[in-house]
């Protein structure tokens, strides 16, 4: 098989979306347009990506740089249309020999599926292959011209069309596959003689038609190359990615009482048989396993929960937070690099950072791990089967022992022995009468309208 390509355009300036970011940095599910397309290169086979970016573009060529190298970012110093876009990577292609396909770094979306289909008319013997759909409103799109074998005989821009073209539901997505050498022969060949005075790069389907060369459709379904071009359409193209995981992720055997409240990443990973209550978000990096339980209002990022975990409600687990199996991380509890064994609770209020805590271990309410001086993080280790008493900090670095106790109230500044009690607070002091006197005094000053000093 031949040797497969990709050129992701991504030199529009984004203007409408009246963002200080590039258009295509914008994220759906937590990653970058830009990186959507070329992750979808690298699921269909490209031996390279070439991206084309706009000048003055340095944050974006910076971030296209670290996706497919800098020797693959190109430059198209005019916007002069598609075509001229493509033709910007005709030097960073020229030993290239295969077949090419041109994505849109603002269509994020397009499935695996859809660009094998296109590469697969090509590798058939088509010259071109576009990928086109079904378009349930036309009007913004270009039309594809089907010949009566279900060739591809011209492409039409809507601003060109004929009313009998315009009335063609079968729309362009605009991205298209070609042999590498014919692309850009085809390219010297385009003529910017259109309403916009452009070089489009749909040209191509009408000169290879002029060399008797056959292209080709490829059908996808239209929320697969829906692009974005304003915050309104990034919001759109988002709904359209949960829709899908969600759907997806129920298909699986996940269940979802309100699938509608809960947000995923593009790789979260969740079993079959999680239970995830309404109002969870999913950022980057999380798998859960089988039986776990997420309760609502949860935010879970660069995590891990083992099977038959309970996490929440309103619970927050951070980059790093390891949840053993049968595990249970409460309401108000963040968790961040911390590894927490088998069966062991923190069931309330409590901070959890940088440190272990072992098997059947349990944690008090407001316990806090004081893992930070200002300038470096310091490990806590709290044993298998240890008891933390509510409202202790223990101030790393230090150990509890495993079975070992801490006394509720205390601030723990040394290890602690396996299955010793240790019990750090001030000793308790009473005075009979003193609130009753307190009262009396404090009272009769404020009758006789005396203030103490510094009183406001």
């Amino acid at each position: 098989m031949a040797d497969r390509f990709a050129i992701i355009l991504a030199a529009g300036k984004g203007t409408r979306m009246k963002s200080p970011r590039p258009k295509v940095l914008h994220e759906i599910g937590g990653r970058t347009m830009l990186a959507w397309s070329v992750a979808l290169a690298k699921d269909i086979g490209c031996k390279r990506s070439v991206v084309v970016v706009g000048p003055d573009m340095p944050a974006l060529s910076e971030a296209a740089a670290k996706l497919v190298g800098a020797e693959n970012v190109v430059v198209q110093h005019e916007q002069l249309g598609t075509a001229n876009a493509v033709d910007a990577a005709r030097g960073a292609l020229a030993s290239a020999d295969g077949h090419a396909i041109v994505l849109y770094a603002d269509t994020p979306l397009v499935p695996k599926e859809a660009g094998e289909r296109a590469f697969g008319e090509i590798e058939k013997g088509a010259s071109v292959c576009v990928l086109g759909f079904n378009a349930t409103l036309p009007n913004r799109y270009g039309r594809l011209v089907t010949a009566a074998d279900g060739s591809l005989s011209a492409i039409v821009e809507a601003n060109d069309a004929t009313e009998a073209q315009l009335a063609i539901p079968l729309a362009n997505s605009g991205v298209m596959a070609a042999p590498v050498t014919l692309m850009f022969e085809l390219l010297k060949e385009v003529k910017n003689d259109n309403a916009k005075g452009e070089f489009y790069l749909t040209d191509l389907v009408g000169l290879a038609r002029g060399r008797k060369l056959k292209a080709a459709v490829a059908l996808c379904e239209e929320r697969d190359v829906q692009g974005v071009n304003s915050q309104v359409e990034l919001a759109q193209v988002e709904r359209v990615f949960q829709d899908g995981v969600r759907e997806r992720m129920m298909t699986a055997g996940v269940t979802m009482p309100a699938p509608e409240t809960v947000f995923f990443s593009h790789d979260t990973k969740v079993a079959a048989g999680v239970t995830i209550e309404p109002n969870v978000v999913f950022a980057g990096g999380v798998s859960v396993e089988g039986g776990a339980v997420i309760r609502a209002f949860s935010h879970l990022e660069g995590a891990k929960v083992g099977v038959g975990a309970f996490v929440g409600p309103y619970a927050r687990l951070r980059p790093g937070a390891v949840i053993g199996k049968d595990a249970h991380i409460g309401n108000f509890v963040e968790v961040k690099n911390v590894t927490v064994g088998e069966g062991a609770k923190a069931n309330h209020l409590s901070y959890l950072g940088d440190g272990e805590v072992g098997a059947g271990a349990n944690i008090g309410a407001g316990t806090i791990f004081c893992n930070y001086d200002g300038f470096f993080k310091y490990r806590t280790v709290v044993g298998e089967g240890a008891f933390v008493g509510s409202n202790s900090s223990l101030v790393a670095p230090v150990t509890i022992g495993a079975g070992g106790y801490v006394g509720s109230g205390s601030v723990i500044v040394e290890d602690v022995a396996p299955d010793a009690l240790a019990i750090a607070r001030g000793r308790q002091a009473g005075k009979d009468g003193w609130a009753k006197a307190f009262r009396a005094e404090k009272s009769a000053a404020k009758k006789a309208g005396k203030k103490p000093d510094g009183a406001v």
